[in-house]
């Protein structure tokens, strides 16, 4: 995979929503029965083909940063967030606090010094000491995002719910599609299904906003920058910029 350009997608939520889980059944495709807590960060690595079935289909690595959601690694996690490509928020559907802690996941890793184009660069615990954080709060995200909501089966159990039905507020907010699945059960990501679309076309989305032509620029999205563009899109900071 050497030779095959790369983007980086952060995994972030609450401890115990299931990150681990869902990252093992994204790339590999298989139930992970006992998963361990993640301390600091775990990376998995998934070979996904962007606009497969086209004319312009390429392979593109993606690695899955799976950050621990421990409150005592909050300060020291956000070195993981450099050189962010897309963020996929997880919530454990029948805990509806893990959901409302998104806004503060987002805003932990959003939050930056002026003029350093890099995430985390601010304190990552005043995420945690504000009151309240709103989408207002955090402001415009430049980068792809995803929510997933996990055990959509002890949701159903505890509430009586129809939760495939519902949206989360942040998905609301940012206009970010959102999947709810069980990651006990691999058939809900199997191909076809509608959560295996959605993924696709967020990967798809954190692919071509890295590595294609902006809006701004002429010629078509599905043509690649020469390689000196890239590295010059990349010195001034545009991978977080918006396209």
């Amino acid at each position: 995979m050497s030779d095959i350009e790369k983007v980086r997608v952060l995994v972030v939520g609450d401890s115990g929503v299931g990150k681990t889980a869902l990252t093992n059944l994204i790339c590999h495709g298989t139930v992970l029965n006992s998963p361990s807590w993640t301390i600091g960060c775990s990376v998995e690595v998934k070979l996904h083909e962007y606009l497969e079935g086209t004319a312009n289909q390429r392979s593109f690595c993606i690695e899955l940063f799976d950050i621990g959601g421990s409150h005592a690694h909050r300060n020291t996690r956000h070195v993981f967030y450099n050189l962010v490509h897309g963020i996929i928020l997880v919530h454990d559907l029948s805990n509806r606090k893990s959901c409302l802690n998104l806004n503060r996941w987002l805003a932990e890793v959003t939050r930056t010094e002026a003029g350093t184009g890099k995430f985390g660069t601010r304190s990552a615990g005043q995420a945690w000491e504000d009151h309240d954080i709103s989408g207002r709060d955090i402001g415009e995200v430049d980068i792809p995002l995803l929510v997933i909501g996990t055990k959509m089966d002890a949701a159903k159990e505890k509430r009586g719910l129809p939760t495939h039905q519902k949206r989360s507020d942040i998905a609301e907010e940012f206009g970010t599609e959102e999947i709810h699945l069980n990651t006990g059960d691999p058939s809900g990501l199997g191909p076809g299904t509608s959560a295996a679309t959605k993924l696709t076309r967020f990967f798809d989305k954190v692919i071509e906003k890295q590595y294609y032509l902006s809006k701004e620029r002429k010629g078509s999205l599905t043509q690649p920058f020469p390689s000196s563009d890239r590295r010059r899109a990349d010195k001034n900071g545009l991978i977080l910029s918006p396209w």
